[in-house]
């Protein structure tokens, strides 16, 4: 039997905005969020900008309730998560069997990194409360257990497509009745394993990053955590008229091409796959997807085979595209999720973001993104794609409206 999987609100913290609508207003007024690093300590601090959430850990534990000795990774989880749980008008979270499904790429290395730079100069020294959260995992359960989800939790953690991924496993535990909702996204936070992994791959910018622009040169690094609430048919029906759904997730896939450890293949075989099954579970064409919120990391390898397989799959007429990772900075394990909630929040408001630090058409593209801030537009379909390393390409749909 068809049900629909809706979604109820949610919420986002990253290097624009400690909430959804700081968020909106950074894109409004053409405000990215890169700058040199301030809480990450690194060699590099003056040579790649990055796009850092704008609080200490001390102040995130302030919002959060949390201690602020753990990973900075669970701290932005739960900020964004309470947000988004907050944003539904459900109320008492223990009324409702509840899942969290929760992404990350980092777990608690942040700690751990604190912890062996003690440890090095004297065996002696460190505290094993710094790495006992290390893996992934624990970052979920650290949120659930603050939360008080009991009736599922679980931890995706697929590179750069891992929340998109979460929203998809979350969206089928409702429709096999294991849970009546699911909060689903993910968290990362910046660490200096992560940037030095990405600046040995020689694909950071030592400038603002420039995704689909001619001249573009790599990525900047951001942090951050987005969540989405998934609800059922049941449950959205029982909604007050205060809180209705922002929106459907209508359809979602995963695809891999397996073409290299860390590259997309020169055609985007899977990215052409993900969004082409995508749109085939939510029953439309190509031609009704109103707007795409890119993967768009700014890597000349990306750019290049996520928008050829767009050409492939929507010539000869392109909807408004954009990437939001020009103001976010690319947030890894989050993007997918914080990515998510300004895609359900566009189909809901009517909203197209713009491509910061565009100038140049791609020689090989038919389409350049959009620049400008819109709204009051009427998007009844909206593409987010989340495509990571060793080939694992994600797609989202947000509907509008039920299908008739």
């Amino acid at each position: 039997m068809h049900s629909d999987v809706w979604i109820a609100g949610g919420g986002v913290i990253c290097g624009i905005g400690n909430n959804l609508s700081e968020c909106l207003t950074a894109f409004e007024r053409m405000e990215p969020g890169m700058a040199h690093m301030e809480y990450l300590h690194s060699v590099h601090r003056h040579t790649f900008p990055v796009v850092e959430v704008k609080a200490s850990n001390a102040t995130l534990a302030g919002w959060t309730g949390m201690s602020e000795k753990i990973s900075r990774t669970a701290l932005l989880s739960r900020v964004a998560a309470q947000e988004a749980w907050n944003s539904t008008g459900l109320g008492d979270i223990s009324q409702y069997r509840v899942g969290f499904v929760s992404a990350n790429t980092v777990g608690g290395m942040d700690k751990t990194e604190d912890f062996f730079a003690d440890y090095l100069q004297d065996p002696s020294k460190g505290h094993l409360s710094q790495v006992v959260h290390h893996e992934c995992g624990a970052i979920t359960e650290l949120v659930a257990d603050a939360m008080g989800i009991r009736h599922h939790m679980s931890t995706i953690s697929t590179a750069c497509s891992s929340s998109a991924n979460a929203l998809m496993y979350g969206a089928r535990l409702i429709k096999n009745n294991m849970v009546d909702v699911v909060i689903a996204g993910g968290t990362d936070a910046l660490t200096r394993f992560t940037l030095n992994g990405f600046n040995t791959l020689m694909i950071l910018d030592p400038a603002a990053c420039r995704p689909f622009d001619d001249t573009r040169t790599g990525l900047n690094l951001g942090e951050g955590a987005g969540y989405v609430v998934l609800i059922s048919d049941a449950l959205a029906a029982e909604l007050p008229a205060s809180h209705q759904p922002w929106c459907r997730l209508s359809g979602y896939a995963n695809a891999n091409d397996a073409y290299h450890q860390t590259a997309s293949s020169p055609d985007g075989t899977g990215n052409f796959l993900a969004m082409q099954s995508a749109l085939e579970m939510s029953g439309i064409k190509p031609e009704d997807i109103d707007y795409i919120n890119l993967h768009g990391t700014g890597t000349q390898n990306n750019d290049s085979a996520e928008g050829s397989a767009i050409a492939r799959l929507f010539a000869p007429h392109y909807p408004p595209v954009s990437s939001t990772k020009s103001f976010t900075g690319h947030t890894l394990g989050a993007s997918g999720g914080i990515e998510a909630v300004f895609s359900a929040w566009a189909v809901k408001e009517g909203v197209i973001y713009p491509n910061a630090n565009f100038s140049k058409q791609m020689k090989e593209l038919p389409f350049s993104p959009v620049t400008k801030f819109s709204a009051g537009r009427q998007l009844q379909h909206v593409m987010s794609n989340s495509f990571g390393f060793g080939g694992n390409c994600s797609s989202l749909v947000f509907s509008k409206n039920a299908q008739s």
